[in-house]
Formats: C-alpha cells, structure tokens, sequence
C-alpha cells in the first residue's frame, strides 16, 4: 500500500522567551493508506506535536513531512489550506465547533467550504452522519445547549462528512460513555474498512487501542523502538528464579 503520511527525521522546536524546547527529536514514520492507528504516550511525549505536523497545521523545524504525496513545507499557505479542507478531517478533544451555528450547521460547514455538492446532497451526507452518531433529534440546538458528548458527536460527525482520506483525532472518545464511544469506534471501523479511510489517534483509551492495526508509541519527542522502555517507565518487576521457601522455625 501506498504511504499516505511520510515523515522523515522531523525535529520541532518551539521558543520560550530565549529559551529552545524540542518537541520531537528526529522521528522517522511511514503511515499506509487505510491503516487504523495509535499514538501512545505520556502527557508532554510531542503526540500532539505530531498531529499539528501530519495535519499541516505545523511545519517541522528541520527533516521533512509528506502527506497526501505533498512536502507540507513547500506549500503556501493557501496551498495547505486546500489540503486540510479536501483530505484531512480533524476530531479535537476541544471540540473546535462554531457557537453562533447550530448542529447541522456545524456539520455542513466543510461541505459549504469545498462548494461541490448540491444542497440536497449536502443535506442528505449530513443527516446520515448526524443518525449514525445519534444526534439526528437535535439539528436545531447550539454547541452551548449539548453535554460534552454530544458536543465530541458533533465535531466527529464533521471531521468525516466530507469522507476525508485521513482523519486525525485527539482523544475522540474521552467526553463519550462506552457505548457511545463503541458506537463511534464502529462507525470509524466502517469507514475505515468501506472507504479506506486513514485513522491517526492520539488516545490513552484501550479501548481504541484495542482496534488499532498499530501502535506506535512516543517518550521525549521521539519514536521508540518496538519492546523499547521509556527512561520515566518503571523498570519491570523481576521475580526471583526460584520460589523462596517458607520459614519453618519454631513458633
């Protein structure tokens, strides 16, 4: 299969004041078209660094980042935009949806940006999603009148209304309940498997770890080998080779 996100040695840094922090340290990454995937690591391990880069919301301080057969850092910025808008939807663990619009137009937002379907097809993408997430009852509500679940229903539904090639996601299912976060885990599944759509998760859920086709995992901005320990990971427990016997000295 063809890679759809390529990134070689990519290193980001951000500036405090005068101070350099590294967020990632040289990470090398291939991601095949249609593979279901996680990103595991502690808080502050550049997960979301990573996302920010693979989704062109970022570019990399040094190497080199391809997604969708493009080097992110030769586009403008037009060129980037188009990119996001046509190939990538995005599941923020902040929700990112648009207070003023109401659910449904939340959802057709992108359609409206890309300006290819006809108003009855738009209609008809965005009810579908809305019913497959369980939110068909509430087109007419506002971000500021649903619970935190709903509100993460929404802007999933949005991230795969206009059946992105890849979609990234921040922690998609940590404001739902386990049977909506199954119910939305199988949509993904779905789509995945139908369309073959590319899933890039930053999660600590097991369960959607548990679905992933891979899990790569991050320590201190960098991509540690498979069976590899993080240094702030406990060392395993060793038991001893042989069971130590019982005391039998006098009572």
């Amino acid at each position: 299969m063809p890679s759809i996100v390529s990134i070689e040695n990519a290193t980001k840094s951000y500036h405090l004041g005068k101070v350099e922090v590294p967020a990632l340290r040289g990470v090398d990454l291939e991601v095949e078209a249609g593979e279901f995937m996680s990103i595991a690591g502690p808080s502050g391990s550049g997960k979301t660094t990573l996302l920010n880069l693979i989704g062109c919301v970022d570019i990399p301080t040094s190497g080199r980042v391809r997604v969708a057969d493009q080097d992110i850092a030769k586009l403008s910025e037009r060129e980037l935009t188009r990119l996001r808008l046509n190939t990538i939807g995005f599941i923020f663990q902040s929700f990112n949806l648009v207070n003023v619009l109401d659910v449904y137009r939340n959802v057709e937002l992108p359609l409206l940006l890309q300006r290819v379907l006809r108003a009855d097809e738009r209609k008809q993408r965005v009810m579908d999603l809305l019913t497959k997430v369980g939110l068909k009852d509430l087109i007419k509500h506002r971000p500021g009148e649903l619970s935190g679940g709903q509100r993460q229903r929404v802007a999933i539904a949005r991230a795969l209304v206009t059946r992105p090639k890849l979609v990234l996601a921040d922690e998609p299912t940590a404001n739902l309940d386990s049977v909506t976060g199954e119910t939305i885990l199988d949509l993904m599944k779905e789509l995945n498997r139908e369309e073959k759509t590319t899933f890039i998760f930053s999660t600590h859920d097991a369960r959607v770890m548990a679905h992933a086709s891979r899990i790569v995992r991050l320590a201190d901005g960098r991509l540690l080998a498979p069976g590899e320990r993080s240094a702030s990971e406990p060392p395993p427990y060793d038991r001893p080779s042989t069971p130590a016997r019982p005391d039998h000295g006098s009572a």
